[in-house]
């Protein structure tokens, strides 16, 4: 796949998958801003692992709508446009019905929600903008098979990926007529920080007996971001080892 002179953002880029999607966009030509939320030293090694010149870190909370939109204006200015925008980033944290208390609970829903779903939100929205006066574009969004089976220790979670796979396919209906192409990808179990502590569990549930790379989930970005794919608009792409079907 050539993503030569494709200006891309990616979220929560400094390790992981994010690191993963970066690297590969920047191997195959594009020139890539890499978004990080706190870890700047992860970010700056991602960007020096990118292959060729132009690549810029910006620092956003995904939480924060000002700051989301300054992110995406950050990027149009420094990279020249922004052709491909890739929405990573998110948080997953333990919440469990039956042993946290009510201010817990409420403040976990809150933290998820506003961070995986609405900081999508509001990126899709900045992004669309400026694809929409320019011509076209193209939105892939990172799920999770948890999405669809259900999240018990951390409902908010599975609530929120829920959600973006929804929006996806809202936004891939609104946005075809200008040429912005919308889909999504729903990992599993994959070999990443966030999921240290279940790696033995979801390998397990896997026939190939292993949990996946962030090079896989990589390259299924780039296919649903590339010249060709245009009519998987509204696509979710389970990426999971065949641990779990859907219906």
């Amino acid at each position: 796949m050539d993503f030569s002179g494709k200006k891309v953002l990616v979220t929560g880029a400094s390790r992981g998958i994010g690191r993963a999607i970066a690297t590969q966009f920047a191997a195959a030509g594009a020139t890539v801003a890499v978004h990080y939320g706190n870890n700047e030293d992860a970010a700056k090694e991602t960007l020096a692992q990118l292959t060729g010149d132009g690549h810029i870190i910006i620092k956003a909370d995904m939480a924060q709508s000002n700051e989301v939109e300054a992110m995406v204006e950050a990027t149009i200015e420094h990279l020249g446009g922004l052709d491909i925008l890739v929405n990573n980033a998110g948080v997953y944290d333990e919440h469990k019905i039956a042993e946290v208390d009510y201010e817990t609970w409420q403040f976990f829903w809150q933290k998820t929600l506003q961070v995986n779903l609405m900081g999508v939100a509001n990126a899709c929205w900045c992004a669309a903008q400026h694809m929409i006066d320019n011509g076209g574009g193209r939105i892939v969004n990172v799920t999770s098979r948890g999405a669809f089976r259900g999240e018990p220790d951390a409902p908010a979670y599975g609530a929120s990926k829920a959600g973006l796979n929804s929006m996806s396919q809202s936004l891939a209906k609104a946005l075809a007529p200008h040429n912005i192409y919308v889909t999504a990808v729903a990992p599993g179990w994959i070999e990443t920080d966030m999921a240290q502590g279940y790696l033995d569990m979801g390998a397990a549930q896997s026939p190939l007996q292993r949990v996946g790379k962030p090079d896989e989930i990589a390259h299924a970005v780039l296919y649903l971001a590339s010249d060709g794919s245009e009519f998987t608009t509204g696509a979710i792409l389970d990426v999971n080892g065949a641990s779990y079907f859907r219906n």
